[in-house]
């Protein structure tokens, strides 16, 4: 362990029963800074490299390099299945691929917005304003920031969608897809917009709280639920479905595209009657 860089001298060795033994030695470097990481990481290779020794390295800097870890795999597993599951779920309900496959697409692009957007003002804005005595921890975020912000995200997103998109499935039977869509969208609009304000609001109330992690989340999941609403749902979600027509409903024939005008097509040439 002499050898490791950023390790400082160890302590004596104490002997705390059943043949173990424990020491400490400094680590010369935040506890949450990836130098720190690199120094556990380094310090544990060391010992593990020792036949028989069967060592634990703890501390600070190893508990949080441990969180982030775990938080990490988290996100490879939690968030694939999340996916999953709200693709079946929507399957069944609206009985088509491509539609699933566009609403799960949008919320997304919703999510990935919204966070990028929030780690902009999060390191750029909220670090320059007075909001608490230290504003240097808005330059960090918890590791599972990220998968509690998809997990509000995606179910009240997917929430909303599925709001417009059962109401166009409606629509669709009796008006075809484009037309449907504009009606559905005329609809639920005024209630889904609401309910997204109301929403957003409750989440920034989190921005009150002194304390980084929730007001870090509950900005970005408010920002989320404001592009959902006023974005995603009423622009792109609608514009998705006047450009695809019949096909979101793929494999189902719930619009063959028998009876409504293509926007892009000229009308028929009338044929003249004499009276």
């Amino acid at each position: 362990m002499a050898s490791i860089d950023g390790l400082g001298e160890p302590t004596p060795v104490q002997e705390i029963g059943n043949d173990r033994s424990y020491f400490e030695a400094t680590v010369g470097a935040d506890i949450s800074s990836t130098d720190a990481f690199a120094i556990v990481e380094a310090t544990r290779d060391t010992v593990h490299a020792v036949s028989g020794a069967d060592a634990l390295v703890g501390g600070g800097s190893a508990f949080y390099l441990d969180t982030k870890l775990a938080s990490e795999r988290d996100n490879r597993v939690i968030i694939p299945i999340v996916l999953v599951v709200v693709f079946v779920i929507l399957v069944l309900l609206l009985r088509a691929l491509i539609s699933p496959l566009i609403l799960i697409g949008t919320v997304i692009l919703s999510f990935g917005a919204a966070l990028g957007i929030s780690t902009l003002l999060f390191t750029e804005v909220f670090t320059r304003l007075p909001l608490f005595e230290s504003n240097s921890g808005f330059a960090h975020t918890d590791p599972g920031f990220p998968l509690f912000a998809f997990v509000f995200l995606v179910a009240l997103g997917i929430d909303y969608n599925i709001f417009l998109m059962t109401r166009v499935r409606e629509e669709t039977a009796q008006h075809g897809t484009r037309k449907g869509s504009l009606i559905a969208l005329t609809s639920t609009g005024g209630v889904i917009t609401s309910a997204g304000l109301v929403l957003a609001a409750t989440f920034l109330v989190l921005c009150s709280l002194p304390f980084v992690f929730l007001v870090e989340l509950g900005f970005a999941v408010a920002l989320g639920v404001l592009l959902d609403t006023m974005i995603v749902r009423s622009v792109l979600v609608t514009a998705l479905n006047l450009d695809l027509g019949g096909k979101v409903w793929w494999p189902s024939k719930l619009d063959t595209g028998q009876g409504e005008a293509d926007p892009g097509s000229a009308e028929p040439e009338r044929e003249t009657v004499s009276v």
